[in-house]
């Protein structure tokens, strides 16, 4: 079938076993004012699920808990099938300086929470949602472990860190004998590549699978987007209001992500395809990439994105869209794999790896 789900992948170092698009929900409710409606939601869970899709991706504060919500009626009858993945990290009572960050406390707080609005008994995943930069990786690691043990979480995983924090959290786990992380859930597009620098090598060395969000670069990849569009007026940057002001927030709604959709629609209409089954496909091209989150809010969205499944790119696509979104990868990397570097270093000598 065209945009099958059902052909799995195994999520990073695990034997957990996840479809090769990620739904994401944080469109579901229309709590920040442009989300999709229940109705509207439950038609692109089922399309999803009835496609073989089984990775669900959410988090305590979607659309101000809606979203988890929501996920909870719509897996009620088939829970057990779907890997839900819910994320800790967000504040959720202002005036309690405890309800969010990255502590014990907040972890086991928010994981009730979640588990109730979720309607069930355990999470396959759950993401620390972002560093804050306060916490000891110690207490994180051991309160994941917790969970774990205490079987409300099945697997643990990380989003938006530091790559040199990451490794860091999963040497000590590794030492400790504690629950290893599994997936590494980063933003990654055309737009967005400094990631390639260290946090997807790490990853793949780590044994963490890459879970990208926003691949269509806050939705500016797709097209929808012109140069009219970069005068944002009296627009807001929080997460409420419009999809644009959320593309101009995270930096995606800018000239040179502009020039870079230009070039994505060229690709696309000399495939005949779609520029956001265009940009989804690159970003699969990357074995370390598990599966790339995908946040539709209409069915038609849904359809139009798993067509990017059975997309493959010719060697000029990729060339052309290498070249329009290219970024300095910086010191270390550009200086070790210059000609005079690797020359004093090995000279002649010539060393074969596996692949």
């Amino acid at each position: 079938m065209a945009g099958s789900l059902d052909a799995y992948r195994l999520l990073g170092r695990s034997g957990l076993r996840v479809s090769p698009l990620a739904l994401g929900t944080m469109t579901f409710g229309s709590d920040w004012g442009w989300g999709a409606g229940e109705d509207e939601a439950r038609r692109i869970f089922d399309t999803y699920v009835d496609r073989g899709g089984n990775f669900v991706d959410t988090a305590n504060q979607y659309t101000n808990g809606t979203a988890e919500r929501l996920v909870g009626e719509f897996a009620r009858d088939r829970r057990d099938s779907l890997v839900i993945a819910t994320k800790y990290t967000l504040t959720s009572r202002p005036g309690d300086p405890n309800s969010g960050g990255n502590h014990r406390k907040s972890m086991v707080r928010s994981v009730e929470d979640s588990l109730r609005r979720l309607r069930t008994d355990y999470v396959d995943l759950l993401y620390l949602h972002a560093w804050d930069f306060t916490t000891p990786v110690e207490e994180v690691m051991r309160a994941m472990d917790d969970l774990v043990r205490a079987g409300k979480v099945l697997y643990v995983g990380i989003s938006d860190t530091p790559a040199w924090q990451v490794a860091r959290m999963q040497t000590i786990a590794d030492l400790r004998g504690w629950s290893p992380l599994v997936a590494l859930q980063i933003e990654y597009s055309l737009i967005e590549r400094t990631v390639e620098r260290d946090l997807i090598p790490m990853a793949g060395e780590m044994g963490l699978g890459v879970i990208p969000w926003s691949p269509l670069g806050s939705g500016v990849l797709t097209g929808k987007y012109t140069r009219d569009d970069l005068d944002l007026g009296d627009g807001s940057s929080a997460a409420e209001g419009s999809r644009k002001n959320v593309a101009a927030a995270n930096g995606a709604l800018t000239e040179r992500g502009l020039a870079i959709a230009d070039v994505v629609r060229k690709v696309a209409s000399d495939l005949g395809v779609t520029s956001s089954q265009v940009a989804l496909a690159w970003t699969t091209r990357d074995a370390r990439v598990t599966a790339p989150i995908i946040g539709a809010r209409t069915v038609e969205q849904l359809e139009d994105n798993l067509g990017a499944l059975d997309l493959t790119l010719s060697d000029t696509a990729l060339a052309d869209l290498k070249t329009a979104s290219a970024v300095d990868l910086g010191f270390p990397h550009e200086f070790l794999a210059r000609p005079m570097t690797r020359n004093v270093m090995f000279g002649d000598l010539r060393i074969e790896r596996a692949s």
